[in-house]
C-alpha cells in the first residue's frame, strides 16, 4: 500500500509479507527502505480481551509500538460493526513513519476485520 501526500508524492509504504500462520507487515520509507515490522496474532478472534499488531524492529526483537483493536464489550462487539483501535509508538519516532503506521492500521482493518464482518452479516440474514 502506498501513502502520498499530497497525491503523487510518497510517504512511505505498507507491504504485506507472506507467513504460514501470521499476518506480517513491513513499513517501508519513501524510498522502499525497510524501516520497521508488524507482527499479528495467531488467532485475531480473541474474546473479552485486546487484539495486539506489534510494531517491531527490522529484525523483530524488540517490541518499540503497538496497534491493538480494543474490546469494547460484548454487546457492541456482538450487536455492532463499531470497532476502536489504539496506535502506540515512540514520540520522537519520524512523523512520516508514523503516518504510515496509521495507513498501516486502516490496511489491518481493511483486510482483517472488514470481510470477517461482512461474513457474519451473510449468514445472519
Amino acid at each position: 500500500m502506498l501513502l502520498s501526500y499530497p497525491p503523487g508524492n510518497p510517504v512511505g509504504y505498507v507491504i504485506q509479507s507472506w507467513h504460514p500462520f501470521l499476518p506480517k507487515f513491513t513499513i517501508q520509507n519513501e524510498r522502499k527502505e525497510p524501516v520497521l515490522k508488524i507482527v499479528g496474532p495467531f488467532c485475531d478472534c480473541k474474546c473479552c480481551s485486546d487484539v495486539n499488531f506489534e510494531v517491531m524492529s527490522l529484525d523483530e526483537s524488540s517490541v518499540i509500538g503497538r496497534i491493538s483493536k480494543q474490546w469494547t464489550g460484548f454487546e457492541a462487539e456482538a450487536f455492532t460493526d463499531a470497532d476502536n483501535f489504539g496506535l502506540q509508538f515512540p514520540m520522537d519516532l519520524d512523523v512520516k513513519i508514523k503516518a504510515v503506521i496509521l495507513g498501516a492500521c486502516f490496511l489491518i482493518v481493511s483486510n482483517r476485520y472488514s470481510s470477517l464482518i461482512s461474513f457474519f452479516f451473510y449468514i445472519i440474514y
